[in-house]
């Protein structure tokens, strides 16, 4: 697995732990790789892909931010997932990006929040997004 820069020891011991083999690429701007990321539900039409987080200028001080996914994700029931229709070129792979935020009411605390957190907030995007859209 390539590391072509260093992260915090706290991310490197989250990933480690978290199980995925993960990389850290730069292609135009540092990106975390999580291969075989688990959809965390069976309404996707993969179980697992890669996930990949750009890691923005100013982290860990600046929030994470989104998420990309490869291959792109759908539902299996064709409902249409929100904010999901802008693509982004990296490793030699078109990935899917969800645009999700952090916001006023759920912001990113400083010295609270890390890549660690960011990942279980991706688990928990990919879960709602069955909870606010149940099949008919």
């Amino acid at each position: 697995m390539r590391r072509q820069f260093d992260l915090p020891e706290e991310d490197r011991a989250f990933l480690d732990a978290y199980g995925c083999p993960w990389e850290t690429v730069v292609d135009g701007s540092p990106w975390v790789l999580l291969h075989g990321f688990a959809t965390q539900d069976a309404g996707y039409n993969h179980d697992a892909v890669t996930a990949a987080i750009r890691i923005e200028t100013g982290y860990p001080k600046a929030a994470l931010d989104m998420v990309y996914f490869y291959p792109a994700l759908a539902r299996k029931d064709g409902r249409a997932i929100g904010a999901t229709e802008a693509t982004q070129a990296l490793d030699g792979k078109v990935f899917q990006r969800w645009s999700r935020h952090y916001t006023a009411a759920n912001p990113w605390v400083v010295g609270e929040h890390n890549l660690g957190t960011h990942v279980l907030m991706v688990e928990d995007w990919l879960m709602r997004e069955f909870e606010k859209c149940p099949a008919a």
